[in-house]
């Protein structure tokens, strides 16, 4: 399947106050994201979920969103000093190699992959960083698109998924979406 990444411009619909009719960002991370977490965010966009993340996780907490695209993590900076939550977000320009998430071995307690993941070029590499960076017992919560994403490639993805360790714990309703909740260990 070939991929195709979200233009950066994209991002300013997808950060749309007018989404949250449909996914309201805190009602779909309260129940697994708590204060004084460390997340992580690939592909944030302009910070959709990145800022309520943000406030989840508290002073305390901090959350890691890492995507390829400077325009986006630009964005994404200023909506967060605009919103007094730049301290508690580190943004990481992502390339080729993976070595952005290094620093990050078994530190993170939830990963955040919202309609991401397809267009990632290696789906299981992916999962495998992932489940590399969250301590044990953490979690992943992974959606796509229902619109991009079919059942079968789904299933594909969560094979993935399982083979870097990640077990499904939950379905999660979200609209518009193909949804898992994934816990390593």
């Amino acid at each position: 399947m070939a991929r195709h990444v979200c233009p950066w411009w994209m991002g300013y619909f997808l950060a749309s106050p007018l989404r949250r009719l449909r996914q309201n960002p805190t009602a779909i991370l309260a129940p697994q994201v708590k204060e004084g977490m460390t997340v992580l965010e690939p592909g944030p966009g302009m910070g959709f979920f990145t800022l309520p993340l943000a406030r989840l996780v508290g002073a305390e907490g901090r959350v890691v969103a890492v995507d390829i695209q400077p325009r986006m993590l630009a964005a994404l900076g200023r909506r967060a000093r605009r919103a007094g939550l730049g301290r508690r977000i580190e943004a990481r320009l992502a390339d080729a190699s993976g070595s952005e998430l290094a620093d990050l071995g078994g530190r993170v307690d939830f990963v955040l992959a919202f309609a991401v993941v397809h267009e990632l070029p290696d789906i299981p590499r992916f999962f495998r960083e992932a489940s590399g960076a969250l301590r044990p017992g953490g979690e992943l919560l992974f959606s796509e698109p229902a619109e991009h994403v079919d059942e079968a490639a789904f299933a594909e993805s969560l094979e993935a998924a399982a083979t870097a360790g990640l077990r499904p714990v939950a379905t999660p309703a979200i609209a518009r979406s193909r949804s898992a909740l994934l816990r390593k260990g």
